[in-house]
């Protein structure tokens, strides 16, 4: 087993994602104020949509694809809870030795801790979850809105599935060489 350490590289996509999300929710939200821009005609937008006052953005309490949302505060505070204990045993995965030295593992637990944290503090700010990225392709397909936090989300969940999938652990070893290896200590 390599011996390097890999926990920079899952703090730093930590903290750059949760950067990157916050960042852009904040200028997209300025920039639009309560407007969309289509960036690709007919496939890709930016949504900035405020509440009925235009004080503060229009902010999703529930969850991916809107799972909850007729719950309102409550799901918000349901997924906040949620996040912080995700948070900590993601936090608590990644120091563990045999994580930490797998490089696919901690850039998947960064990303993944990245999108937690950047919902997370939308949920505690606002009251809910900031989305502006909208996919769409005319009126044949039409994705929920979501945001850079989800993105990492995704992203880092792809990462570790295909981790899982394709690492070999050590049970895939043949037992003659296991049986070696414990006779050599």
């Amino acid at each position: 087993m390599n011996g390097r350490s890999f926990r920079a590289l899952f703090f730093g996509l930590a903290l750059a994602g949760l950067l990157l999300d916050q960042a852009s929710k904040y200028l997209v939200f300025q920039w639009l104020h309560n407007d969309t821009c289509e960036i690709v005609p007919g496939i890709f937008q930016l949504e900035a949509h405020q509440t009925g006052d235009g004080s503060s953005p229009m902010v999703n309490q529930g969850a991916l694809f809107g799972f909850l949302r007729d719950h309102g505060e409550l799901a918000n505070y349901l997924f906040a809870a949620i996040s912080i204990v995700a948070a900590a045993a993601i936090v608590f995965w990644a120091m563990r030795r045999s994580a930490s030295r797998d490089w696919s593992l901690s850039a998947a637990l960064g990303l993944i801790l990245a999108g937690t944290l950047g919902n997370l503090y939308d949920r505690v700010v606002f009251k809910g979850v900031r989305d502006f990225l909208h996919l769409h392709y005319y009126r044949d397909f039409d994705w929920p809105v979501f945001n850079v936090a989800d993105t990492c989300l995704v992203v880092g969940a792809f990462l570790l599935l295909t981790q899982a999938v394709f690492s070999r652990a050590p049970a895939d070893r043949p037992a003659m060489e296991l049986s070696q290896t414990v006779e050599a200590k």
